[in-house]
């Protein structure tokens, strides 16, 4: 399948992506990323294996694109839990029960 990252075209077969990243030892993930077999591996590390380029040179977003049409399954950053509003009822209540004010 043809995939482009950052602006070139790469014909990428997921069996080809899984011989690259044969016997690679998986980075520590501290943001996106994808799961090759049984592995975890950061995006920017499966992108700089698979194009050979600097990590530098391509986003997160187009390597998870590109992995994604090729079936692996990806994994964005966690989304933060929204604010409480100052009137929720459930904050009201944890300071009644001597939880600190928090603005």
């Amino acid at each position: 399948m043809r995939c482009v990252i950052a602006r070139f075209p790469f014909d990428l077969t997921k069996d080809g992506v899984l011989e690259s990243l044969k016997g690679v030892k998986p980075e520590e993930i501290t943001g996106e990323s994808v799961i090759i077999g049984r592995r975890a591996y950061p995006a920017k590390q499966v992108g700089q294996v698979v194009t050979g380029q600097d990590r530098r040179d391509f986003t997160t977003g187009e390597v998870l694109r590109a992995m994604t049409k090729l079936g692996f399954t990806c994994r964005g950053l966690p989304r933060p839990p929204a604010p409480l509003h100052p009137s929720d009822p459930f904050r009201r209540a944890s300071v009644l029960l001597g939880a600190p004010a928090t603005a």
